[in-house]
């Protein structure tokens, strides 16, 4: 019997996103999330609104694209790291990456609570069911091991005192690490909307001009550099190619930042 989900707000979201690679991975094919396939027929949710959101779908399989490629590389650089994900809904990059010595994906209660029924996890990948701004660094166990930490579709449902506790908590618990974080433009957080969650209460509250201007806010972390969404955009629709090189375009995509605290590793 299919898993029936309610959910709404924030949390809401993530089932959109994992619908999104589900369908790509049936369509085009640009990416292949086989997970996101077997969550997909475990559910029992109406996501006629996510079929309709051709915007939203297009910007998860390009987020996908970017973070997969740069959080595949950083592994291959830093092998036997710790990867905290945070808000990772049912995010399954966990499955599709290697060289991690333990993958920790961190979300809400209620938002765990759905993803421990349709992936539960042991052994090298574990669950934190706690609030990004919480003092979740104590549930991680390794100590001296290389720190990447991925905040993926969060930032613009929250506010800048917000982001700033989460970088907070990173801080307290790792003397050196690296972050990729989503950023979106203000303009775009204030005027537009997804079709796809109009029926939950969640909504985009807050922006940022880009990396550097984020960095500027976090005594403790270094702007390294920075990717637009439009690279990922590229891989499925070749007009980005031109496109993406554009300011204008560049400045209202979606931005994954690459930051670091510590020694450059």
């Amino acid at each position: 019997m299919a898993e029936k989900i309610k959910l709404s707000g924030v949390p809401e979201t993530m089932l959109q996103t994992v619908y999104a690679r589900a369908k790509e991975s049936t369509g085009r094919g640009v990416i292949q999330d086989k997970k996101a396939l077997e969550i997909i027929d475990e559910l029992d949710y109406d996501f006629s609104l996510a079929d309709k959101d051709t915007a939203m779908r297009s910007g998860v399989i390009a987020r996908t694209l970017v973070l997969d490629r740069l959080v595949g590389a950083w592994l291959a650089k830093n092998s036997g790291a710790v990867v905290v994900n945070i808000a990772c809904g049912l995010d399954t990059r966990c499955y599709r990456m290697r060289g991690f010595s333990h993958w920790y994906n961190l979300d809400l209660p209620q938002t765990m609570a759905v993803r421990e029924k349709l992936l539960p996890e042991s052994g090298t990948i574990s669950q934190i069911a706690m609030s990004a701004m919480d003092d979740w660094g104590s549930k991680i166990a390794e100590q001296d091991a290389p720190a990447l930490v991925i905040i993926e579709g969060l930032t613009m449902y929250l506010s800048e005192a917000d982001v700033k506790q989460i970088f907070a908590v990173i801080s307290k618990r790792f003397p050196k690490a690296a972050v990729l974080v989503e950023i979106m433009n203000p303009a775009v957080a204030k005027r537009f909307k997804e079709k796809s969650i109009e029926g939950s209460r969640a909504k985009f509250t807050w922006g940022i001009k880009d990396g550097k201007a984020l960095a500027a806010l976090l005594p403790d972390f270094q702007f390294v550099e920075e990717h637009a969404l439009t690279e990922g955009m590229a891989a499925f629709m070749p007009v980005y190619k031109l496109l993406g090189k554009i300011p204008f375009v560049r400045n209202i995509s979606n931005k994954i930042a690459v930051l670091e605290k510590g020694k450059s590793i």
